[in-house]
């Protein structure tokens, strides 16, 4: 895969804790860590994010990255159970709730005892109305590829799977993961806080995937895996940030992290598909346990190498002749920016 091979350690100036792992018998809390990067939207133009960041696969936090929204204003608990009180909502893979009963869960959630953690709504899909709190985009997040006409159906999300994430205190996704297509993902930060933990790719073998989903690890909890179990994982390199209300964080492609809310927290999810991961997002998208016939395979693989040059020759066209009509045109196969919302109708049907 393109996963880009600059040295993480400049991710860091300086910034390296020197405390060392703390082993609790069979489990061990890894102390030691790498802080991810953190920028200000105000000295952070777009063209410089995808030059440092996006296309060298290299994490980052950027404060102020959408003051924008209406939703930073608005978006509270209460906002929600007030607006949806008893509709049901899909909150995780096997469960559903009345949205009032899952605000009050959040807001009883601790550390120790932590609550539901809704993570299956897709706005376009399940909450439509509250797209005009997210316009305009926050343009470190707009989905790139996965809003062009030439992206194949099957993946071509004008919204790039927007998601929206509402947990309490110690609420977390169920398992540590990347992101599925070798897909980036920026996740922003409406309300509360929450702490994020990634490891690189390259530490993909001390992180343990499962063996029948190469996405997910096994281990549940990185502060506290058992090293007994997992004796590799204390090779692995953790970085770790905290965002704020107001704050986004890039996960690039192949990133293995986990995300635990600190207090109730509220935030939303864009994939991004761009060049730079490109490369592994065809390697997934033609996996032999998908495509079982090698000739479809090869055909298919030929077809998405060949779109993925004609899209960079499109995007090259846009950033050299901005002004130009043909690029205007072009930005319908490969936009650059968003121009305008997409529609329901433009957004395939997720079941």
């Amino acid at each position: 895969m393109a996963l880009g091979t600059q040295s993480y350690v400049a991710l860091l100036e300086g910034s390296m804790s020197t405390t060392a792992a703390v082993s609790t018998g069979q489990a061990a809390e890894q102390t030691a860590f790498h802080s991810i990067e953190r920028r200000s939207s105000a000295d952070l133009p777009y063209e410089r994010f995808l030059k440092e960041y996006l296309e060298p696969n290299r994490p980052v936090i950027i404060s102020n990255a959408a003051p924008q929204w209406n939703a930073m204003r608005t978006w509270t608990p209460e906002f929600f159970k007030s607006r949806y009180g008893e509709k049901i909502f899909q909150v995780s893979y096997e469960t559903k709730m009345a949205m009032s009963d899952l605000i009050d869960a959040i807001m009883a959630s601790t550390q120790e005892k932590p609550g539901p953690y809704l993570h299956k709504v897709i706005i376009y899909r399940d909450m439509p109305e509250l797209l005009e709190d997210l316009f305009p985009d926050n343009v470190y997040a707009f989905p790139r590829r996965y809003a062009g006409s030439l992206m194949p159906a099957r993946f071509r999300r004008p919204d790039g799977f927007l998601k929206l994430l509402i947990g309490g205190a110690g609420g977390k996704f169920p398992l540590m993961h990347y992101d599925a297509d070798n897909s980036h993902a920026m996740i922003t930060e409406i309300y509360g806080d929450k702490e994020f933990i990634l490891f690189p790719p390259e530490d993909t073998p001390y992180v343990y995937p499962f063996p029948n989903s190469s996405h997910t690890s096994q281990i549940d909890n990185p502060d506290s895996a058992d090293l007994e179990k997992f004796p590799l994982f204390s090779r692995a390199t953790l970085y770790r940030g905290t965002v704020h209300p107001g704050d986004a964080i890039l996960i690039p492609s192949a990133w293995w992290h986990a995300a635990r809310a600190l207090n109730p927290s509220i935030s939303v999810c864009t994939n991004m598909m761009y060049r730079s991961n490109w490369h592994g997002f065809v390697h997934e998208a033609c996996d032999p346990a998908i495509i079982k016939n090698p000739l479809s395979r090869v055909v298919k693989h030929g077809y998405l190498d060949t779109l993925g040059l004609m899209l960079s020759a499109c995007e090259s066209l846009q950033q050299a002749l901005p002004d130009n009509g043909l690029s205007h045109k072009l930005a319908d196969f490969a936009p650059l920016h968003r121009r305008h919302m997409p529609t329901r109708a433009q957004i395939p049907s997720l079941h």
